[in-house]
């Protein structure tokens, strides 16, 4: 199964939110670095040999340092996450026709916060 793993905790709705209400600019300053950091874990992981058989559904599991932040500001970051991929070669396009669904878990692991990302194979689904 090809596996991504992007270490740290991605910024939030919340966090997002913030620094557009700061700055004209800050927002999209944030997006575009938390943009390449993923593009860096994708295109690490394609290199080692990861692939995605697009189309295909994507599981997101989000460890966090708590429980603090509310799910749906958490699954926020997929924005990310997926613009990440596109540049980093590992995905053409993130519309419906490469990417059929989403499911999202969500654990604590306070020494080691991450979001793993996993494709759905149709197996999985039945």
């Amino acid at each position: 199964m090809s596996k991504v793993v992007i270490k740290g905790e991605l910024p939030s709705l919340n966090e997002y939110i913030k620094a557009e209400r700061a700055n004209r600019y800050a927002a999209a300053k944030l997006k575009k670095r938390y943009t390449a950091l993923c593009s860096v874990y994708a295109r690490a992981s394609h290199n080692s040999g990861v692939e995605f058989n697009w189309p295909c559904k994507l599981k997101f599991t989000w460890y966090t340092k708590n429980n603090r932040k509310d799910a749906d500001n958490i699954a926020f970051a997929k924005k990310f996450v997926l613009d990440g991929f596109m540049k980093a070669g590992l995905l053409g396009n993130d519309n419906r026709k490469h990417i059929t669904g989403f499911q999202d878990e969500f654990a604590v692991d306070k020494r080691n916060p991450r979001v793993e990302i996993d494709e759905i194979t149709e197996d999985e689904d039945a």
